[in-house]
C-alpha cells in the first residue's frame, strides 16, 4: 500500500537532504515544500520576518493537493514541510489516510550551525527561535516517528527505514 511520508521539523533539521535520500531510497517521488511558497512567503522570509498562519494555509493547501495526487496515482511519496503546528499537520493529514510524518529533531547548536553554513537559502539562522518558539512536537496520536538528526544521514534514513517498516 502507498504511504506519504511527509519529514517535518524546524530549519537546520536537514529535511531536504533526509527526504531526498528517503525518497531514493524507496524509489518514489519527492517534493521540496520550499517550491510551494507563493513569492510573497519568500519575500518575507528572506526579510527575516516569521510567516503568519494566514501566510501559511494556501502553502499547506498546495502541500496537500500534491499529496492527493500521489494517492490518487497509488504512488508512494516523500515531502518536506516544516509543519511546526499540529493544525498544520492536520491539513497535510487529510491529502491521504497513508499520511505519516517523520519529526526530525536535535539540538538547537546543531541545528543554528547547519543554517549558518547554508548559502543561497532564504531561511536564515534568525528564523530558528521563531520556529522553535511555535513548534509543537509530534503528538503521540499523530501518525509518525521522531528521529534524531545527530547521525550522518545514511544512517537517519536507515533508522527511517526499519521504523516505517519499509
Amino acid at each position: 500500500m502507498p504511504v506519504h511520508l511527509i519529514v517535518i521539523g524546524v530549519a537546520g533539521s536537514g529535511k531536504t537532504t533526509i527526504a531526498l535520500e528517503l525518497a531514493q531510497r524507496l524509489g518514489c517521488p519527492f517534493a521540496d515544500a520550499d517550491d510551494f511558497h507563493p513569492t510573497t512567503n519568500v519575500a518575507k522570509m528572506s526579510a527575516g520576518i516569521p510567516l503568519t498562519d494566514e501566510d501559511r494555509w494556501p502553502w499547506l493547501d498546495a502541500i496537500a493537493a500534491w499529496i492527493r495526487a500521489r494517492a490518487a496515482a497509488g504512488e508512494t511519496a516523500v515531502v518536506t514541510c516544516s509543519a511546526l503546528k499540529r493544525a498544520y499537520r492536520e491539513i497535510l493529514r487529510a491529502a491521504s489516510p497513508e499520511t505519516r510524518f517523520v519529526h526530525l529533531t536535535g539540538p538547537r547548536e546543531l541545528l543554528a550551525a547547519r543554517i549558518g553554513g547554508r548559502r543561497g537559502h532564504f531561511m536564515g539562522a534568525s528564523m530558528l527561535d521563531s520556529q522553535l518558539a511555535i513548534l509543537e512536537p509530534l503528538a503521540a496520536d499523530e501518525p509518525g516517528i521522531t528521529v534524531d538528526v545527530s547521525p550522518a544521514p545514511p544512517e537517519i534514513v536507515s533508522t527511517i527505514v526499519e521504523k516505517i517498516g519499509r
